[in-house]
């Protein structure tokens, strides 16, 4: 089991890794933290979702913002955008 605060750290390290005006897929998280990644995916999303509304993430698909958590489909996980 991986708890959200070790899925909130992965999430932090590799969108500062890939740096500004790139985007991680949440998949890389969850290959990061678990061989059973594809169970992961809720929990990862959920996560994502719950930074995003804090402004610690920007979640997009297709270039638009979405929730995380509701968006159908592949989304992509970023640094917020500078104010």
């Amino acid at each position: 089991m991986v708890d959200d605060a070790r899925i909130r750290s992965e999430i932090s390290a590799q969108v500062k890794a890939r740096g500004a005006d790139k985007s991680i897929c949440p998949s890389e998280v969850a290959r990061a933290l678990s061989e059973d990644w594809r169970a992961l995916m809720p929990q990862v999303r959920s996560v994502a979702a719950g930074m995003a509304a804090q402004g610690e993430l920007h979640v997009t698909q297709g270039g638009e913002t979405v929730n995380a958590q509701t968006a159908s489909g592949p989304i992509r996980l970023s640094l917020p955008p500078e104010s």
